[in-house]
């Protein structure tokens, strides 16, 4: 299968560290290969989820037991609207890694194909524990979401109502800390309740970048 073309000034080295060391169990020239899809992967992924994908997929089929690659394509299957094939991706990824970090975009996967009540089993489930704070207030916001599906506007007000809601949080909650004052204000709305500031711009689930694994240098 042809893969999609890499522009020649990707190398690969922009990858993080900690997803360079991943591949090291790879072939050189495969390594190099994977690595350079990534970063297109990287670079596509905000603007072109589609190609992304192509890049993602073209990885995952050179590396497809490496945890890093799996959740490549995960991550950019599930901004690309293929949530069947986020799903698959993403339940891989957490069989290599052991790693429950994308359970909020796992549930979300769940809404995105119709099963709310699926989203809500996935976030009341033992591994929800095991999530830090940033990845708990994006699970609520799902849950939120799910509620909203089933028709419980004021079951997902209630879900929002984090202590981070309002007042300070440490600079690593600030982007969580938005996403959640955006949801909840949704929900507000929806359960026909006037927020307390104006609705901002945008969804919330229409942005995962807290949980790209990868950044360029």
């Amino acid at each position: 299968m042809q893969e999609p073309q890499i522009p020649d000034d990707v190398t690969g080295t922009e990858l993080d560290k900690d997803v360079r060391r991943d591949l090291g169990a790879l072939a050189a020239d495969n390594a190099t290969a994977v690595a350079r899809h990534l970063v297109m992967v990287a670079r596509l992924i905000d603007d072109d989820p589609s190609r992304a994908l192509e890049h993602a997929r073209a990885a995952q089929r050179r590396a497809g037991r490496v945890g890093a690659v799996r959740e490549a394509a995960g991550l950019a299957a599930y901004r690309a609207g293929e949530y069947e094939e986020a799903l698959r991706e993403l339940r891989t990824a957490r069989r290599l890694t052991g790693s429950q970090v994308h359970l909020p975009v796992m549930a979300d996967c769940e809404r995105g194909l119709g099963r709310p009540e699926r989203a809500l089993e996935a976030a009341a489930s033992p591994a929800a524990a095991e999530l830090d704070r940033a990845g708990q207030i994006e699970l609520a916001i799902v849950v939120a979401g799910a509620r909203g599906d089933l028709g419980e506007h004021d079951a997902a007000v209630l879900e929002l109502q984090l202590p981070e809601l309002a007042g300070r949080v440490a600079p690593e909650l600030r982007e969580a800390q938005e996403r959640l004052q955006e949801a909840h204000d949704d929900a507000l709305v929806a359960a026909g309740r006037r927020p307390a500031r104006p609705a901002q711009a945008g969804t919330v689930d229409d942005d995962d970048d807290g949980v790209v694994l990868w950044e360029e240098a």
